[in-house]
């Protein structure tokens, strides 16, 4: 098939929304809203401010510049694990956004003692405050984090995560090609096994639509803790569109204020628990789920045996369902 590669302003794109594809099966239904949270994906248990394989092993804090596969140079702790930085914190003035569920996901890296450097300039590392008073390292005025999900020295699972959570180089910047792609939005028609055509990302990602937004929605249905389990797909104006018709291409702002692309009107999403590309364990869960086509609509019209397989969540991702705690809403 030919494809054809589009880069396309969202906003131009904006008045294709109402050029939409005529899709079957249930198309709207009531928002339910989940109480706001900190962003990030993932699980796991907080020891002293760590999370499972990603603790460190002693207590020295150490920063150390390292070569990480398909990434490049990136900053390790002391145990060779890769460090994290996220776009919603800000370096000027430092502050991290990511607390309760969020450093589950991705736990701060905490300042014990004086911080030890190799390769890393020693001006650029400072500390911040956290707000449960603990101390977390910056670089560039980026706080540090580490990934639940990395389980071992040379992991980057969490690279480009949400849209949001980069690999740190030595100034505290994005380490990779994130650096210099960032903000840039690249989707494409693929095919994934045992279901055809469907829209993926620029890391080969499924995207999928929730049929409790709406196609005409000015906002997103899914916020706080459901976002978690699915990421909206974000940009900051700029998609590249390959195989999709750039009339389907729009935007909406979520309640965070960010911009959410949307795709024949439907606000789309990844789901936590894809774990690599051609993954799609999100299709039919909870019967509001589902993967989108090239042409904007949702593939099949009942739920996948995934569905009933998704356990219930405890932190967020990784997980079909979500009990926040104002009445046990499910996503």
């Amino acid at each position: 098939m030919l494809r054809t590669r589009i880069a396309v302003s969202v906003a131009a794109a904006a008045a294709g929304l109402a050029v939409l594809t005529a899709c079957s099966g249930a198309e709207t239904a009531q928002p339910v809203i989940a109480p706001a949270a900190a962003g990030g994906a993932g699980g796991g248990q907080i020891a002293n401010g760590q999370v499972g394989n990603a603790a460190p092993a002693s207590n020295e804090s150490k920063l150390v510049v390292a070569d990480v596969a398909n990434v490049g140079q990136v900053l390790t702790d002391q145990n060779g694990m890769t460090l994290y930085r996220f776009d919603k914190d800000t370096a000027k003035p430092p502050k991290s956004n990511c607390d309760g569920d969020c450093a589950k996901a991705w736990p701060p890296m905490l300042a014990t003692g004086d911080v030890q450097v190799q390769g890393v300039d020693k001006s650029l590392v400072g500390k911040v405050t956290r707000s449960d008073g603990t101390e977390q390292i910056t670089v560039g005025g980026w706080a540090l984090y580490r990934y639940a999900k990395d389980t071992k020295a040379g992991d980057a699972t969490g690279q480009g995560v949400g849209g949001a959570w980069y690999a740190a180089n030595a100034k505290g910047g994005k380490a990779g090609q994130a650096a210099s792609e960032a903000g840039v939005v690249k989707l494409s028609a693929s095919n994934i096994d045992g279901l055809g055509e469907a829209i993926v990302d620029q890391n080969g990602m499924t995207l999928y639509l929730f049929t409790k937004d709406t196609k005409k929605a000015k906002t997103s249905s899914c916020n706080g803790d459901c976002a978690k389990t699915w990421p909206p797909v974000l940009s900051n104006g700029k998609v590249e569109l390959q195989g999709i018709q750039s009339k389907l291409l729009g935007s909406i702002k979520r309640a965070d204020g960010t911009e959410q692309v949307t795709i024949g009107g439907w606000p789309v999403y990844t789901f936590s628990k894809d774990l690599k590309p051609g993954d799609a364990n999100g299709m039919g869960v909870n019967g509001t789920w589902f993967v989108i086509e090239p042409n904007g609509c949702k593939i099949g019209t009942t739920p996948s045996a995934t569905a009933s397989q998704a356990p219930a969540a405890n932190s967020g991702a990784g997980s079909s369902n979500d009990s926040s705690g104002s009445g046990g809403a499910t996503y």
